[in-house]
């Protein structure tokens, strides 16, 4: 009898990239192939890769070169670059790493079966166009609980700093009905949480002639995800000027909708945001920020921003400092400017020193950890839901939890010291509600005080789980212990 070849992954960057693999994976599983954590046991490595920043382009090409050393001394035959790094670099990957057998762009995703089977090298160059419906293997790699949904690829803003547009082609929604039939089917098996994700999900529907259809979008699956159990449904990354009333109304009239929004404002001086080519003002975006929380009282708000983008003066570095003082955003990440050659950013001139901007960057976090922890020190005593995630990597006896204000991966935690209820313990993926014992910078400690009751499908544990999911082994980065999920 013929052995099933295996197929390892390591997939790079963000939940975008991370949902691309997963249906890489979905149409090997449906080839006959089997999936391995293993890098020494797999048959066929693919890396799928991220480039867009210098430490993640970084990053890609030193896990190629690792799963390179296993294709040389280890057993498998076939090494496979997929995703952003190829969009930039096909040439190069092929002409300099000789162990790379095929590459496969963010254009080419449903090619990954024609590049294991046979030889995909080099494809003419074409602006990719790829995007995955419901009926699309898939498969879910997060936790049973929580999975990401992709709602549109690429994007069409002229943003100075970034190639996405290069590297992911035009904005492209995906069609309504195919969207909330995903969801449908991933609340069906299990999950308490969708978050949905994409370039700019602010603009989901505009190339489809609708009219505010984030804000349809979200309506429609709130109302569905009741019947199935669903908790949240949260999305990510709204770009200012889209942040319609329409969307905070839908935002704060739907109680499945996590009132939490991730608005990346790069900048807050007008200069800069001009520099950028997104426009507005530290005025503007704070006038913004006084009407989401108006319509949608206690939202959490995240954001990021480049500091060191060429031309910042000191002085529009105070003016964002001013403005993050102001602002009292929930979370916040910065990012250092880093220069690409293909992006419009790289020819401007003023360029910033790297040890200005590294400083720029810490005085920045700085000022929004003392921020963080005034903010968090207010939820001491009180009482919260929570989406339990599981016991922690670090400490198993403690358990790691979210609040509807925490977005998987990229904000704080809450950790919970004990999770039994009158003899009875949670388990991952219960909805739970938390007393506060004590408060962090950037987390919250706590313990579970109720089990809220749980979707008919699912079965109650009146025991704690015998031992903790195990860790991700190197190859699958992308593995969390759950079991994977076939969808499609």
């Amino acid at each position: 009898m013929a052995k099933t070849p295996k197929v390892g992954f390591v997939s790079l960057g963000c939940p975008k990239n991370l949902v691309d693999s997963e249906v890489m994976m979905g149409i090997l599983t449906h080839g006959g192939y089997e999936l391995t954590p293993r890098a020494d046991e797999a048959d066929v490595l693919v890396v799928n890769t991220c480039s867009f920043i210098e430490a993640a382009q970084k990053e890609s090409v030193d896990a190629i070169l690792e799963m390179a050393e296993h294709k040389k001394f280890g057993a498998a035959k076939k090494l496979i670059v997929a995703g952003c790094l190829v969009e930039r670099f096909r040439q190069q990957i092929l002409e300099q790493i000789p162990e790379v057998d095929a590459v496969v762009g963010t254009g080419e995703v449903e090619r990954i079966l024609e590049a294991v089977r046979g030889d995909l090298r080099v494809l003419p160059a074409a602006p990719p166009a790829f995007l995955y419906h419901e009926l699309t293997p898939r498969v879910v790699t997060t936790p049973r609980h929580a999975a990401y949904i992709k709602i549109a690829e690429g994007c069409d803003h002229p943003c100075t700093f970034c190639i996405i547009p290069q590297l992911r082609g035009k904005f492209r929604s995906r069609r309504f009905e195919s969207v909330v039939r995903e969801a449908e089917n991933l609340a069906a098996g299990g999950a308490r949480e969708i978050t949905l994700i994409g370039q700019d999900t602010t603009s989901y529907g505009e190339d489809l002639g609708l009219r505010d259809g984030l804000a349809q979008l979200l309506e429609k699956l709130a109302q569905a995800g009741g019947e199935a159990g669903l908790l949240w449904v949260r999305f990510l990354y709204a770009y200012p000027n889209r942040v319609t009333q329409k969307l905070l109304d839908t935002l704060a009239a739907q109680p499945r909708l996590a009132k939490y929004m991730d608005m990346p404002l790069q900048h807050a001086s007008r200069n800069l945001l001009a520099r950028m080519k997104r426009g507005s003002s530290g005025e503007a975006f704070l006038k913004l920020l006084e009407r989401i929380r108006a319509t949608i009282p206690g939202i959490s708000l995240r954001t990021s921003f480049i500091v060191g983008f060429p031309g910042e003066t000191s002085a529009d570095f105070d003016e964002l400092c001013a403005f993050v003082r102001a602002a009292e955003f929930d979370w916040m990440g910065v990012f250092e400017y880093s220069d690409v050659e293909t992006a419009a950013s790289a020819a401007l001139d003023g360029k910033v020193d790297a040890a200005t901007m590294a400083g720029r960057r810490d005085q920045l976090m700085a000022l929004q950890k003392q921020i963080s922890r005034k903010k968090l020190r207010a939820f001491k005593g009180q009482t919260h839901t929570a989406l339990l995630e599981g016991p922690s990597a670090d400490n198993p006896l403690v358990w790691e939890a979210r609040l509807e204000g925490m977005a998987p991966d990229i904000d704080g935690k809450l950790y919970l010291t004990d999770i039994e209820v009158r003899g009875a313990a949670a388990e991952a993926g219960d909805a739970v509600r938390v007393e506060i014992t004590k408060t962090d910078a950037y987390d919250l400690i706590g313990r579970v005080v109720e089990i809220l009751p749980r979707p008919a499908a699912r079965a109650v544990q009146t025991v704690p789980a015998a031992t903790p999911p195990s860790p991700a082994e190197k190859l699958h980065r992308i593995s969390t212990g759950a079991p994977l999920r076939l969808l499609g």
